[in-house]
């Protein structure tokens, strides 16, 4: 087993807890402006998550309930694009007006990984001026030698090519990393890749099933603030919160 050299996280459930009172809310406002009655409900919106992107969801809304004015392939196909753009800039908003907090630990856990010399990325098919607002300004002080978000591959999770995307730009082999993930797509897409997974559930995915994760947590924990639940694997020195060095001991074996 090679020595970890990487840590790689996604973005939505892992670093804020964005779905449900983040993109959902920036979807339902969008629709609005754009005249629309459709509001996508939070066991609705779960089910879509089941779904890989935004633009993508709003598709399948389209094929499988048809939105609230009928409209053809050929209008919803350059509609969308349009409503995908508003519905981020209200995304970003609600992440620079600071209404979505970092997920427990995030933050200290991203510190410890640069203190280990490890290097970090975000792997997430969230839009790409989403991830700048989290990663450049709710994580300004963290140093990320990758950001891969929104179209960067052409397929989405649970396909491994964005985990296989980040192996190959930072010239890594799948067991020199481990990836921080939350959903059942997520690790779907991170196992199929080959590397060793963490899986912080949420109220959206701790119902899913992510037993192929090495590790299962409901978060990170803090060592001051809330404490990790450890349903799956066995770390050294566990007392509630999740720490780097462990975890490079345990993915190094």
């Amino acid at each position: 087993m090679s020595r970890i050299k990487a840590v790689f996280f996604d973005q939505d459930g892992v670093i804020i807890d964005t779905e449900r009172d983040g993109h959902r809310i920036s979807f339902n406002m969008t629709f609005k402006e754009f005249g629309f009655t459709d509001e996508w409900s939070v066991e609705y919106y779960h089910e879509l998550l089941q779904i890989g992107g935004g633009k993508e969801r709003m598709k399948h809304h389209w094929k499988t309930k048809g939105f609230s004015k009928p409209m053809t392939e050929e209008e919803i196909d350059k509609l969308i694009p349009e409503m995908h753009k508003r519905k981020t800039a209200l995304f970003v908003e609600l992440i620079e007006a600071g209404k979505l907090p970092l997920r427990p630990g995030i933050h200290r856990f991203m510190k410890e990984a640069m203190e280990a010399g490890l290097r970090t990325a975000v792997c997430t098919t969230s839009n790409e001026q989403t991830a700048k607002a989290i990663t450049e300004k709710a994580l300004a002080d963290i140093k990320f030698d990758l950001v891969l978000a929104g179209d960067v591959v052409s397929k989405k999770k649970p396909d491994p090519e964005i985990y296989n995307l980040a192996l190959s730009k930072l010239g890594l082999k799948p067991d020199e990393a481990f990836v921080i993930e939350d959903s059942k797509n997520g690790v779907a897409a991170s196992k199929a890749a080959g590397i060793k997974t963490v899986v912080t559930t949420n109220g959206y995915t701790e119902s899913e099933d992510v037993s192929a994760g090495d590790v299962i947590v409901t978060c990170l924990g803090d060592p001051k603030g809330e404490k990790a639940i450890l349903r799956k694997g066995n770390i050294k020195g566990f007392d509630g919160v999740i720490h780097v060095r462990p975890l490079m001991d345990l993915f190094s074996k």
